[in-house]
């Protein structure tokens, strides 16, 4: 088993895997008279492929138990994938390069809870790893025909000790 270690952050060591989603870092607009500030653009859809379209979800994560065993990794074909938290809890997101169609050594990011990420499409990634308590995020991805989730197990183990 190997340890995984956390890393920090950053939008230029994200950027192999996909797009960081930090309102500090969007285009500002005013709107609505002056009231309301609109943060835009945060993430683009790439959902289209084989005749997809977007979707909105919630989803609710249960919290994960550390240390936490990084055992498999998926992707999606067809479609890229946002995740925003919307109960303002940090998070933790485990992606990987591709290895010749299989996951590679996978990296592992604390994510603020007011920070969403955006995997792109084909991006191996672990599915969602909540921290502490319940969270709830705003998911954006695919859906429509075709076969958009390839799931590979890691031959051993990585290992988060903790959050």
């Amino acid at each position: 088993m190997q340890e995984l270690k956390l890393e920090q952050l950053t939008p230029a060591d994200f950027a192999p895997f996909g797009v960081v989603l930090d309102k500090d870092l969007a285009e500002k607009r005013m709107i609505n008279e002056g009231t309301t500030e609109r943060f835009h653009a945060l993430a683009m859809a790439d959902t289209e492929a084989e005749g997809g379209r977007t979707i909105l979800s919630l989803f609710r994560g249960q919290p994960r138990v550390f240390p936490y065993r990084i055992t498999m990794m998926e992707r999606h074909p067809l479609g890229s994938q946002a995740f925003f938290p919307v109960t303002n809890r940090t998070w933790i997101a485990v992606v990987a390069l591709d290895d010749d169609g299989r996951p590679g050594e996978p990296r592992a990011f604390r994510v603020p809870g007011n920070t969403g990420l955006q995997y792109g499409r084909n991006i191996w990634h672990h599915p969602l790893i909540a921290v502490g308590e319940p969270s709830q995020f705003l998911v954006m991805d695919r859906e429509g025909e075709g076969d958009n989730l390839e799931e590979i197990g890691y031959p051993a183990p990585y290992v988060i000790t903790e959050p």
